[in-house]
């Protein structure tokens, strides 16, 4: 799969969001890990981990939105090429 931003890209991109105050990647046990290490208050991700950590934080969940991922839209991009 060919993505249009990388990684790194990406967290640059959350990260540069006014209201955000880290961003990071990882494992389910990452991101427990790290909600314990930065105390947070919230976390935002998508709704494919829904119910898995819950009790350490409030979490927020954003709902993927069907024909609209990086994927889909270069496999639409590239079969117009």
């Amino acid at each position: 799969t060919t993505t249009i931003y990388n990684e790194q890209h990406h967290l640059y991109i959350v990260n540069s969001l006014r209201f955000v105050d880290e961003v990071f990647l990882g494992s389910l046990e990452k991101k427990r890990e790290y909600i314990l290490k930065y105390k947070a208050d919230v976390l935002v991700m998508g709704d494919d981990w829904k119910d898995k950590l819950n009790g350490i934080c409030r979490v927020e969940y954003f709902e993927r939105t069907p024909s609209i991922s990086t994927t889909d839209i270069i496999e639409v991009v590239c079969s117009k090429v």
